[in-house]
């Protein structure tokens, strides 16, 4: 494509549940504007989106892509994005790209998990949404009773953008068609409905309408039409059919005309500052002109070109050749390419400007998250993180042949930077390296990954729990630490009080001394020594959170006073002031979300309480499906995947969320404690 300018660009997400239809969405669109000569198909493995080798033998995405394709002089971004819930940080980090958020829904199975999750993310973000039901010609499909559920399930503000007509052969367009035959409902009641929630948006045309009656014209229509997006007072549903092209071209025209341009769309929400400290809104100008700012929403680990960074330009122009500067680094690097994205191919550009997405490669220094400038002005402004699902699902790894030890931390690395819900952890108490994510489909991806495409063979155990331990009382603790060896000493004296504070609040250090009885350039070595202690665990070996500590006193020593002896002193004060607080040990309670046929809900419900997990609802999901949502302590999903299998007969489904940690029945702490003991006499 040749240059455009910001007013021509669209930036848009499908998100979804799994199974909607998003790939082959995204190849109807990519079709219907000329940017490909034919659709491919999910079950033949030749989509552009789903490129990768596992995605083809999985049949569905596990990765985010981005495509482009032109329509009526404007460029649209499209990310297709994974729809399982084990893989929603490819889908969330989406939406820090985009302006809109395109909700696909399979007409056939209703609104899903992801569906609800995506509308409320997007909402939270300030991301536009429209609303798109596919699969509209498919056997079984009630979609009066599905636009009834959206508007009951998302608000009486999800209007007809348009209707099918023929049994789902056709779509009839509604802003500019006041009559005509739909499958249901009225077209001139509908379309009716559809202006008088856009010409709210504006008072001068709300007068004018209901004086006159007649329709404002389309371009009177076009600027409440996308105040009505961006406020949530309005959002658009579309129906297509992906597989037959139905209302593929009215989405095209939707997208081209009503979706908001990056100038249009919501700003996104920039801070000056650093995180944890005091900040500052700021807001990025989409003027070429100003100096450049772009964020890092995607890492990639390419095999043939190296670590890429992919990115959304939000203000100035990004040309090749050109420096940045990767978020405080003081060292720029130089611009040596430039690529669009179509799926698997890089197509080289000379320059990006605001509402772009693009990508660099061969940058060491690019992450996640992380802005891109050319302006040392710029070196502490950050976009808002985005909340992603704690990976709580683990597996303990190690390599099967010793040489690859020291190669699977080193991808491990790789994949963890690509994936903002995959963590490594390394305990060094139990020697284990466990890798972390949403679900077993999620882990299971990484194992396939690490097998196929690096040759890395691997034992897998069930992992350590992440317990916690925390504290319920006040304490003091108190140590001098002294030590003489015939030349100069060490001396440091700490005196500190432990509180405790509320669930997940995490950790506080205070220093209050006074009379510089510990001098100043010693209290970061308290500090070490405090997080050392918390770190390491104190009854049970598990990380210690919630909790204040304060330092109020101490002694030093002109000669031997020295950093280890101060981290050693704040260290052992903060073991026994723990000791005498009364300490407890926590537990990871997940959300559960179990799909299932509705006649085994309640052997489903038992068993959940069989594993000190309560319910906290049941819904109906589809046709004979039931959703059984509540709380379970992880500790108690060891092997659940079999165990549902059984009591399902392989038809049943979970997913879980981390919710809060809660302290664990006596008997499990004590053994907890008893075990850590055994491990240190040892």
């Amino acid at each position: 494509m040749g240059q455009t300018t910001t007013s021509m660009l669209r930036a848009v997400a499908l998100v979804g549940h799994g199974a909607a239809g998003k790939t082959t969405l995204a190849e109807s669109l990519l079709a219907a504007a000329g940017a490909i000569s034919s659709r491919g198909a999910v079950e033949r493995g030749n989509t552009v989106c789903d490129f990768d080798a596992q995605e083809k033998e999985f049949g569905h995405s596990l990765n985010a892509t981005l495509v482009g394709f032109s329509w009526q002089d404007v460029y649209v971004h499209l990310i297709d994005t994974p729809g399982f819930p084990d893989f929603a940080g490819q889908a969330i980090s989406a939406l820090a790209a985009v302006d809109t958020a395109l909700v696909v829904i399979n007409a056939q199975n209703g609104i899903e998990l992801s569906t609800e999750k995506m509308m409320q993310l997007a909402a939270a973000r300030g991301v536009c949404r429209m609303i798109v039901i596919n699969k509209i010609d498919a056997d079984n499909v009630n979609l009066p009773a599905l636009v009834g559920e959206i508007r009951e399930r998302f608000g009486r503000e999800c209007m007809l953008l348009d209707l099918p007509v023929k049994h789902g052969a056709e779509v009839v367009e509604l802003l500019g068609h006041d009559s005509g035959e739909s499958d249901f409902e009225s077209v001139a009641a509908a379309h009716r409905a559809l202006i008088d929630q856009i010409v709210e948006e504006d008072e001068d045309l709300l007068a004018r309408y209901l004086d006159e009656g007649l329709d404002p014209s389309p371009e009177e229509l076009h600027l409440p039409f996308e105040k009505a997006l961006r406020s949530g007072h309005l959002i658009p549903i579309l129906f297509v059919s992906a597989k037959t092209g139905a209302g593929i071209p009215q989405l095209l025209d939707a997208l081209a005309q009503l979706a908001p341009s990056p100038a249009e769309g919501n700003p996104p929400p920039f801070y000056r500052g650093e995180p944890g400290g005091a900040t500052e809104a700021f807001r990025a100008d989409p003027d070429p002109e100003k100096h450049v700012l772009a964020h890092v929403f995607k890492i990639v680990s390419d095999p043939f070109i190296g670590k890429v960074g992919i990115f959304r330009v939000h203000q100035g122009t990004i040309r090749k050749d050109s420096q940045l500067f990767v978020g405080d680094g003081k060292r720029p690097f130089k611009v040596g390419h430039i690529y669009r994205l179509q799926g698997k191919e890089y197509l080289e550009a000379e320059s990006l400007v605001p509402g772009d997405l693009g990508a660099v490669a061969k940058v060491d220094e690019i992450e996640f998250d992380c802005v891109l400038h050319d302006s040392h002005e710029e070196d502490h402004i950050h976009l808002k993180p985005l909340e992603f699902p704690q990976p709580m699902q683990g597996l303990a790894v190690h390599a099967k042949r010793k040489a690859d030890e020291q190669r699977l931390f080193e991808i491990l690395r790789k994949l963890e930077v690509e994936d903002p819900c995959f963590r490594i952890e390394r305990h060094p108490t139990t020697n284990e390296t466990v890798i972390r994510g949403i679900g077993e489909m999620h882990l299971r991806a990484k194992l396939t990954r690490l097998a196929q495409q690096y040759k890395l063979e691997l034992d897998t155990t069930p992992p350590q729990i992440a317990y916690r331990e925390a504290i319920t009382a006040s304490a003091e603790g108190h140590c001098r630490h002294k030590k003489q060896s015939g030349g100069a000493g060490q001396f440091g004296e700490v005196a500190l009080r432990v509180e405790p504070l509320a669930r997940g609040a995490g950790f506080e250090f205070v220093d209050i001394v006074k009379g510089g009885v510990i001098p100043g350039v010693f209290m970061a070595s308290v500090e070490k020594g405090v997080r050392q202690a918390l770190a390491d665990g104190v009854v049970a070996g598990f990380e210690v959170q919630d909790l204040r500590v304060t330092v109020h006193d101490g002694k030093s020593h002109p000669v031997d006073g020295k950093d280890i002896a101060f981290q050693t002193a704040g260290r052992k004060a903060t073991i026994e002031a723990i000791r005498a607080a009364k300490p407890i040990i926590l537990e990871p309670v997940v959300e559960i979300e179990i799909l299932a046929p509705e006649a085994m809900t309640g052997d489903l419900t038992g068993d959940l309480s069989s594993k000190r997990g309560h319910l906290t609802g049941t819904q109906p999901r589809g046709p004979g499906v039931m959703a059984i949502t509540g709380e379970v302590p992880l500790a108690e999903l060891d092997g659940y995947q079999s165990r549902l299998k059984s009591l399902t007969a392989g038809q049943g489904s979970y997913s879980i969320a981390f919710s809060h940690y809660a302290q664990v029945p006596p008997a499990t702490q004590q053994q907890l404690v008893s075990e850590h003991q055994v491990v240190d006499e040892e």
